[in-house]
């Protein structure tokens, strides 16, 4: 059965592959980015992001069956959390009443293996609370400091994401509506936002050694499309609030085998 599908990012990268694959397989699909999209709208901006939902729902005729938010930046500046994480967040909730109209409504967002790298508490924090204008105030003076302190506004936006998935889920607005919400966190992807940094040895070298992918490297987009797709489908029902790592391991690496402690009895 053809569904209609919100598809931000759908230019370049995961949200193209992921575009390519709904349209192939006979879906509609909407998409969202600065050019080449049904709905052009920069989600670095509220203004940009009601626009982009306002028009995706007018072109949908008001029901839209999924909503998958690709679009995303690395950059070292706030702009890369006002993309990351409230360009994801305020989209789906100006949508989510036309999601909540269809008869099997799903949302799926990229978050990222980022979300387990060190990050700005304050700057998760700020953004859980909602207040953008502090979030990019801690954004814009973590880059002044340079690259290094600045490149925080990047797993802090994926970390935040991650939160707020578990947290919109389980509520009444998200889960009492029927939407599962999922997030996916890729490893490295093969995608014009890092082909610089994978041009070099050194740069492989220094991916490698903050992502181990023992499973067959880096990935395609289409790897995560797929994922994105099926969590995004009428045969997801249950599956809601997780951040789901496709990777080739990297996570079970990085974590061990153990991710379960926090919940243990101190009695052996």
């Amino acid at each position: 059965m053809s569904r209609t599908y919100v598809v931000t990012g759908s230019a370049s990268g995961v949200g193209q592959a992921t575009a390519r694959l709904l349209r192939d397989r006979g879906h509609r699909v909407i998409g969202v980015d600065l050019h080449d999209a049904e709905v052009t709208a920069d989600l670095s901006a509220p203004q940009g992001r009601l626009r982009a939902a306002a028009e995706a729902v007018e072109l949908a005729g008001g029901q839209l069956d999924a909503v998958i938010a690709c679009a995303g930046i690395s950059a070292p500046i706030a702009k890369t959390m006002a993309i990351n994480y409230f360009g994801v967040v305020e989209l789906l909730t100006a949508i989510r009443p036309a999601l909540a109209a269809s008869a099997a409504p799903r949302a799926a967002v990229v978050s990222s293996m980022a979300s387990l790298q060190q990050n700005s508490s304050a700057l998760v924090d700020a953004a859980l609370s909602g207040d953008e204008e502090a979030t990019l105030a801690i954004g814009d003076a973590l880059a002044q400091e340079g690259a290094q302190q600045g490149y925080l506004n990047y797993p802090s936006s994926k970390r935040a994401l991650s939160r707020w998935v578990r947290r919109a889920a389980i509520s009444p607005e998200w889960a009492g509506a029927g939407i599962p919400v999922n997030a996916v966190a890729p490893g490295t992807v093969l995608t014009p936002m890092t082909k610089d940094l994978l041009s070099t040895p050194e740069g492989v070298a220094m991916v490698d050694g903050a992502v181990p992918m023992p499973l067959n490297g880096h990935q395609s987009p289409e790897s995560v499309a797929e994922l994105l797709i099926w969590l995004a489908s009428a045969e997801n029902t249950h599956t809601t609030g997780q951040t789901i790592y496709i990777d080739g391991g990297a996570e079970a690496t990085l974590r061990g085998d153990d991710v379960w402690r926090w919940n243990d009895s101190t009695l052996s």
